[in-house]
Formats: structure tokens, sequence, C-alpha cells
């Protein structure tokens, strides 16, 4: 695989092909740019997406939305206290007729699977998603078997202090490249919303404006692009403070690191660049390091969240000076 910097034609691909999928998701999510890009570039760095909120805002709605701009194998699981793991990965059936065992693949088989209220289910059918989102495989009976590429799992959860959910491990939180909360409308966009979606189903006016093959390239190319030393370096300084901080009574893991740095380049050709800036990794360092740790007791009687010390932690943390990428003034797109 080439590892060079993608050219000017590549890159403009790589913004075509997210300007449309923001288009279309637009279209149903009305004035939250931000959560829509960030939903993109979680898509472009091939991560997986836990999207968290009250019932009623457009948690699945988002998810489907991606799914439906994507022409791809779409799975959907709607996670209860009932479900067991098998109901996600596939059993293998005995056929009588010829006297063998027949493999029946579960929902996670597919390019992007949507799980909806990922917390309402216990946590071993939670767990049973672990081996598929970190390794890209599925173990049913002692066989593996791969999953198709690319794979993403976009769960939706509610809060966990509403009745009837379970948090999620936080082995399985680490496994989630970021976690997006979608808030609720200003007035303005939820009359908008309204006038839209009065009469008409909002996701049947979507359609699909590329498909898995296209998404992998562009995955590709997104790995390819530069990130300086000094950037790297802003993220390992991000990601250590977490381990040091007395707020924090766990930091993030080195796969954070790894994550962070992904998803900051998949923001940067989202932005229409084919170099990483700070500030890329300073607009996800919340959603890609919040959900990963833990707050000390102190912290959570003094009523600071993992978002307020992440915050605090990007905000005392020095970037080093670099040296400009060569391309740095002429390699931006739009």
């Amino acid at each position: 695989m080439s590892t060079a910097a993608p050219s000017p034609a590549e890159l403009a691909e790589l913004v075509d092909v997210s300007d449309r999928i923001r288009g279309e998701i637009e279209k149903v999510i009305t004035g939250r740019p931000d959560l829509v890009r960030y939903t993109v570039a979680v898509l472009l760095a091939e991560g997986h997406l836990l999207v968290e909120d009250v019932p009623g805002v457009g948690k699945t709605t988002l998810a489907k939305a991606l799914a439906t701009t994507v022409s791809c194998t779409v799975g959907r699981v709607q996670f209860t206290p009932d479900l067991l793991p098998s109901d996600l990965t596939g059993v293998n059936i005995f056929r009588s007729q010829t006297h063998e065992f027949e493999f029946r693949p579960g929902p996670v088989f597919a390019n992007i699977v949507i799980g909806d209220e990922i917390n309402r289910a216990s946590p071993k059918t939670q767990s049973a998603l672990l081996e598929c989102m970190q390794e890209g495989f599925a173990t049913i009976d002692g066989v593996s078997y791969p999953l198709p590429r690319p794979f993403l799992v976009v769960a939706t959860q509610n809060p966990v202090e509403m009745e009837g959910t379970y948090p999620l491990p936080e082995a399985q939180r680490d496994r989630f490249m970021a976690r997006l909360t979608v808030g609720y409308p200003s007035p303005a966009d939820e009359l908008e919303m309204l006038e839209r979606q009065e009469v008409a189903d909002p996701l049947a006016v979507l359609s699909a404006v590329t498909d898995a093959a296209h998404v992998q390239r562009m995955i590709a190319l997104v790995r390819r692009l530069y990130a300086s030393d000094a950037v790297k370096r802003y993220v390992i300084d991000l990601v250590g403070a977490t381990r040091e901080d007395a707020g924090l009574r766990l930091g993030a893991s080195p796969r954070a690191a790894i994550q962070l740095l992904r998803a900051a380049k998949a923001l940067a050709a989202v932005n229409g660049r084919d170099y990483v800036l700070p500030d890329d990794v300073q607009s996800l360092a919340v959603p890609v390091l919040a959900h990963r740790v833990l707050p000390s007791t102190e912290s959570r009687l003094s009523g600071r969240t993992s978002e307020d010390i992440i915050e605090s932690i990007v905000a005392r943390t020095v970037v080093e000076a670099s040296a400009p990428h060569p391309r740095a003034t002429s390699g931006a797109v739009g």
C-alpha cells in the first residue's frame, strides 16, 4: 500500500465525497454542522461511533442517515435485556437433509452496523461486540469469520442515569473512536425540522452518494495524510496528561492516541487539507478521549465531568512549534 501523501486530485475527490455525505445527512440533521462533520470524520477514519443523548433528539436518525448515504450492507440491532450474543454474531444450524451445520451470519456481518440503545443490553451481550469492533472478525463455535470492510459500528445509547440501562464496560467504551452528543436543536432549527418532517419520513429524501468500495479507498487515503512530529507529540502529551491528572482515576489508553491521530487526519480531510493541524486534534480531544477516562471520586463529588477535565487538559497543554508542511499554503481544497 502506498504511503505517499494524496495527490491534489485524490484530495479533491476525498473532499467531494465527504461534502456529499455531509450534504445528505444535513437534510435530516438540521442546525448541527459540527456533529455531522465529526460523524463523517469517524467514517473516513474507519472508527466506531457512540452517539449518546436523551430519547427523541435524533440519535438513531443520525445513524440511519449515515448508513443511507453509503450504498453498502447495513445491519440493525435493537438492543434489549434479553438479547443474546448469538443474536449479534450468528449461529450454526444443523440441516437434517445434509447432516451438516450451516452458518447463518448475524447482523454484525455488514459494513455499517446500527446498534440502537446499546446500553439496554446486558454486559455479556455488549461484550460480544468487542472482538468484532477491534479485530474485524467474529468467532462462532471456535471458527473465526472475517467481517466485511469497511466495518463500522454506530451505536446509540441513553444516559446511564435513565431507568433500564447498563453502563458500557470500560473495555468496550475504549473500542469506540468517538462519543458524540446530539443535543436539542435551536427553536429556528426545530421549526425547520417540523416543516421538513410534518408529512414525510425524513430519511425517505436521502440517497446514496457513494459505495463501500469507494469509502474504503477514501479511508486508505486518509491514513496517508501528513502529520508532523510536533502534532504527534501533541497527541501523546494530551493522552499522557490524562494519566497524570489528579481529577481522573483512569487515563486514556495507547489506543486512544492512535485513534485521536486517525480521527484528526480524517477531520483535516473533511476540512479540505492534506495535513493535520493542532486545531484538528483540539476539536476532537473531548469526543475521542472523554468517554475513555474515569473521573475520580473527588471530581464526581465536585460536579466535574470527564469533558470538563479533558477541556482543562487541552487548555494547559502546550503545542510545540514545527516547520510547516510544504503544501500548507497550497494543499487545501475549497
